[in-house]
């Protein structure tokens, strides 16, 4: 059957059925034009659609607030800018019950995809086992006579919803990489997929190496500029890329949908971009030539963050445990000969920055990698996220998920170091991002479980409170088995016998004893204290002036009391 090519409204009318299990696939793009006109044509309907999305982001609350779901499959369920958290639409829909939610990793999901691509039953895995999401019915653990192994089943979606940077008009799809999940969900995907584009040109051949999805797999096609808005889009390094132009993402527009998702005037917000505008064009009008100009310019630099007075004072609790995560994550580096860091989003990711550019500056080879699909990247001064399109061109490979995070950090081959942070981590290292027991859901894994569970070793980052240093985790995201040590405002906690132990405290004018006991008073265990602990050196305004060297406006640092909040 050729490919449709269309209008929005036609292509969602035409192809998108109630009862649909929708796969919006993401690249490097995290949003497209179609998934606002599904939102807009079954809109207050009892779709009863499943929403199979890696990372839902702010955005993914418009579906949630439609009416139209009735179950998630996911691996992230919360806003990515200004900052990583919770998001209250999510929250209160999984709460309720209003929409199921089964939660997988990065690597599980996309394993779950490709077995559906590739017609086998169940595809192996060495993500999952030892958390709470081993429970899930599409996981299971078996005994083969090549030894123990986990496994989890095909993930088919009826239709894939992509936003492609071009394509041809027999309906190929060109996407530059970093790929995120890649094209997997493509070949998962029973009917096949739906695209908006950039553009449309006569020819690909010249592009081959960046055509990502085969027309025979294209059911429509539709010319959308900017259609990948607020996300934006990445051509391809100079030299090799494709022939449109590349946006950054529009980061005022997330933060904007996010705070809305926090007030009374969502559905304001909602009925302004996303109801009220006739069409593609209408939207891009409402934006505004000037603003979308401006994000084409961007492109390549560092994200478009609102600035404030800046951040500066004296050094926050946040910045005292990534400093001191730093020179730990150097110290495990020279020590390992580790080949690879990857970090969390976040302070942990601004630590891990740090201690990989120190650490590069006497003689290590130490790759930054990145789950979107980095490797070897060179972090952009003056922006603070980890998946930033200025980072994109710095990179030595532009990969994919399953790439960087199945191949190279985890694979056998390569030495790596994990640098994650918690919401909730027990005695013996167990981490929980996923949901408080009784209480509401947080995000989810993102990348963490497939870190945690196959690198050599995980460094976590946090400050010391009761609430995040409990006794035990009743959901496990990430099993501890591979934590090596704990680093807080307060002091490091070392994995010694499968128990965490204060090893180091910070520095301060009281005496040691009264530092120690105060540690213990804020952590939710019976802490035990080594009979060596050491003091950590002092945090320095050098120090301190690397880190913000990312983050000046303080998002993921936090800010002095002095200053603005």
């Amino acid at each position: 059957m050729a490919t449709d090519f269309c209008r929005l409204d036609e292509a969602v009318a035409r192809h998108v059925r109630p009862g649909d299990a929708i796969h919006v696939m993401m690249g490097h793009s995290r949003w497209s034009a179609l998934v606002r006109e599904i939102a807009r044509q079954h809109w207050g309907r009892p779709s009863a659609f499943t929403l199979i999305m890696a990372s839902l982001s702010s955005l993914g609350a418009v579906l949630f607030r439609a009416g139209c779901l009735e179950r998630v499959v996911t691996v992230y369920s919360g806003d990515s800018f200004p900052v990583f958290t919770p998001n209250p639409v999510f929250q209160q829909a999984y709460g309720s019950g209003a929409v199921q939610v089964e939660n997988w990793s990065f690597l599980s999901f996309i394993q779950r995809l490709r077995a559906a691509a590739t017609g086998v039953p169940a595809v192996v895995t060495g993500s999952v086992r030892g958390s709470s999401m081993a429970a899930n019915d599409a996981y299971d653990e078996v005994d083969t006579r090549f030894g123990r192994v986990g496994l989890v089943a095909p993930l088919a979606p009826d239709i894939a919803v992509v936003h492609a940077a071009v394509a041809d008009r027999q309906g190929n799809l060109a996407i530059a990489p970093p790929m995120f999940e890649g094209s997997i969900g493509a070949f998962a995907a029973r009917r096949g997929v739906l695209a908006t584009v950039e553009k449309v040109v006569d020819d690909l051949r010249a592009w081959s190496p960046l055509v990502r999805i085969p027309a025979h797999r294209v059911l429509a096609v539709v010319e959308a500029p900017f259609g990948a808005h607020p996300g934006g889009v990445f051509a391809g390094p100079a030299g090799a890329a494709l022939p449109v132009r590349g946006y950054a993402e529009d980061v005022p527009f997330w933060i904007d949908v996010r705070t809305a998702t926090r007030s009374e005037r969502f559905d304001d917000w909602i009925r302004e971009w996303i109801l009220e505008p006739a069409d593609h064009e209408a939207y891009l009008a409402k934006l505004g030539g000037d603003r979308l100009a401006e994000l084409v310019r961007a492109a390549g630099g560092p994200s478009l963050v609102p600035r404030g007075d800046g951040h500066g004072g004296p050094p926050t609790p946040a910045e005292r445990a990534a400093v001191w995560l730093a020179d730990l994550l150097g110290e495990r580096i020279a020590a390992t000969g580790a080949a690879a860091v990857l970090a969390g989003a976040g302070l942990a990711n601004l630590a891990a920055w740090v201690g990989v550019a120190r650490a590069k500056a006497a003689g290590h080879e130490v790759a930054l990698a990145a789950e979107l699909g980095l490797w070897d990247y060179t972090p952009t001064p003056g922006d603070p996220f980890i998946f930033s399109f200025a980072n994109f061109p710095t990179a030595s490979m532009l990969l994919d998920t399953e790439q960087v995070l199945g191949t190279l950090v985890n694979g056998p081959r390569t030495r790596s170091i994990a640098c994650v942070g918690a919401a909730e981590i027990d005695r013996h290292g167990n981490i929980n991002t996923t949901k408080i027991a009784g209480g509401p859901h947080l995000v989810g894994s993102g990348g963490a479980n497939d870190v945690v569970t196959n690198a050599d070793e995980t460094l976590v980052v946090g400050t010391l409170s009761p609430r995040r240093f409990i006794e035990q985790c009743d959901y496990v995201t990430s099993p501890g088995a591979r934590v090596r040590a704990v680093v807080t405002d307060a002091g490091t906690l070392t994995m010694r016998d499968g128990d965490l132990v204060l090893t180091h405290i910070a520095p301060g004018p009281e005496p040691l004893a009264e530092r120690i006991a105060a540690v213990r008073t804020r952590c939710g265990w019976d802490l035990k204290v080594a009979e060596d602990v050491r003091e950590l050196r002092p945090v320095t305004a050098e120090d301190v002036a690397e880190l913000r060297d990312y983050d000046r406006e303080g998002l993921f640092l936090g800010r002095d009391r002095k200053g603005s909040t």
